[in-house]
């Protein structure tokens, strides 16, 4: 019973994490909008794939992780 819980709690603080990340993402002037990311409009079709952001993302997230479950 006392692993349910400790993972419940993980669980918590992982989804608080990412409310206040989703919440402050807006504030970050060049997220986004990196060199790398590619962006297509024509007439009637608009294409956004953030290329450069999502692996900038990934590698900070994968630093914050390495960091914590490193022992």
């Amino acid at each position: 019973m006392q692993a349910i819980g400790k993972t419940l709690i993980i669980f918590g603080v992982i989804l608080i994490g990412l409310g206040l990340f989703l919440s402050l993402v807006n504030k970050v002037p060049f997220l986004g909008r990196l060199p790398g990311d590619i962006y297509v409009q024509k007439k009637n079709l608009t294409f956004y794939f953030p290329l450069a952001t999502s692996v900038l993302l990934s590698i900070i997230l994968s630093a914050i992780l390495w960091l914590v479950c490193r022992k």
